[in-house]
């Protein structure tokens, strides 16, 4: 995997982010918010003898650093390309950063996280929360056929489907708090709580989501 965000601001300032099936290196001078047992996930398995710094803070920093001050409403435009295709979006800041970081944490080698990672392979840049619910429900169901194709007992009625997210859903509380007293600007704060969010609706409110998209799929069946 190698995708590619570019950011264009009005002003004509630009950032590049690249991210790769390798996560990055913590290694040299990082801030302490970074350090595992800062705002340590309640359900982390990582010890800091181990690991003395958390995965997803690590690769989450660049980003982090680049826009803690920005304001996270200002228009961008967003260049993102991958190996297969490119795309390209004028929008906010903080739906950019939202792709963007949601990337990062799944590829992040954050054992919590790294469930999310065989999505990222097919990473959707600017997702809505339909398309979020519909990507996220598929994958699992068709992890479950592959399951039941190996002899293994498949969960058609999604309940590992919420409790994963009910598992991201302390990663992404924590992560929020880590990066917290950081931020003069609110671009990644409300970029994560935009992510969380849509992480809360497949735990809380699964079955009112799939109504809804049974009744869309219900339409004419344009495409």
């Amino acid at each position: 995997m190698n995708v590619t965000y570019h950011f264009k601001f009005e002003d004509k300032r630009s950032e590049i982010f690249k991210v790769t099936d390798w996560p990055a290196e913590s290694a040299g001078n990082l801030p302490s918010w970074t350090k595992l047992e800062h705002c340590q996930c309640a359900n982390c398995p990582l010890k800091a003898s181990e690991s003395p710094r958390c995965p997803a803070a690590v690769e989450m920093l660049p980003v982090v650093n680049a826009f803690q001050a920005e304001n996270a409403y200002q228009k961008v435009n967003v260049e993102v390309t991958d190996d297969r295709r490119r795309y390209s979006k004028d929008t906010t800041l903080e739906e950019s950063l939202r792709s963007l970081l949601g990337l990062k944490m799944a590829t992040s080698g954050c054992p919590v996280l790294s469930e999310l990672k065989s999505m990222a392979v097919h990473h959707l840049p600017f997702a809505s929360n339909d398309e979020f619910i519909m990507r996220s429900v598929s994958h699992y169901l068709l992890q479950q056929y592959l399951a039941k194709r190996n002899h293994k007992e498949p969960d058609w009625e999604l309940k590992g489907l919420v409790e994963r997210n009910q598992r991201l859903q302390l990663v992404n509380q924590a992560l929020w708090q880590r990066i917290h007293s950081v931020c003069e600007g609110d671009s990644n704060l409300k970029a994560l709580l935009n992510f969380f969010s849509m992480a809360s609706s497949v735990s809380f409110s699964l079955e009112s989501q799939l109504r809804k998209l049974e009744a869309k799929m219900k339409g004419d069946g344009a495409v």
